[in-house]
């Protein structure tokens, strides 16, 4: 499953809500479960869709600390397969029955893409509402371990006792928003090099 983590003013309600607007349409369903700190949303071919292969995902969505943790689940795309699989035997045995398959290979690949449409819209909403992979300008203060004091992220030095703050400089993955700790170099959660 993969997760990203989008930092500002960002609800999980919010992030449901457009997921549902977009895929509770034509081919595909969508339901919430839940609601406040923790929202799963599901997406499935309906039952009777107009072509294609069944399909299904999920997606969690998490208040974080200044933010939303999104997490998607494994597709389950064997139904995808099996329409596939129908379409090259088709064209196997007459490469002209390969026209009447048509609409459901067109619809079998948009479902392989399914996943990745998801980030992009979730991406594109975290954007309209100002929320990025970027720590919030909130979590952009460390604490000095020394005198308790509040300073700036990229201060080298405590600016009420002078104690040096270089191990506790906090950032955070470009590819998912995971809060990374100063020794680290790779993410923990995707496994991109920092």
């Amino acid at each position: 499953m993969e997760q990203r983590i989008f930092h500002g003013e960002l609800e999980p309600q919010e992030v449901a809500q457009v997921i549902l607007a977009h895929f509770n349409q034509n081919n595909y369903k969508a339901q919430q479960f839940g609601s406040g700190e923790q929202i799963v949303v599901q997406i499935a071919t309906r039952e009777m869709r107009r072509a294609g292969g069944q399909t299904a995902l999920s997606v969690t969505l998490r208040e974080v600390e200044d933010g939303v943790a999104v997490q998607i689940g494994k597709q389950d795309w064997l139904g995808v397969a099996a329409s596939l699989g129908e379409t090259v035997f088709t064209a196997w045995r007459n490469p002209f029955g390969l026209i009447h398959r048509l609409d459901d290979l067109a619809q079998d690949i948009e479902h392989l893409q399914l996943a990745d449409r998801l980030w992009e819209l979730i991406e594109a909403s975290a954007r309209a509402a100002g929320a990025t992979f970027e720590l919030s300008e909130r979590l952009r203060r460390l604490v000095c371990s020394y005198c308790r004091t509040a300073n700036p992220v990229g201060e080298p030095s405590c600016i009420a006792c002078g104690a040096p703050l270089g191990e506790e400089q906090p950032d955070t993955c470009t590819n998912c928003g995971f809060v990374l700790n100063a020794n680290e170099i790779r993410c923990p959660n995707c496994g991109q090099a920092v």
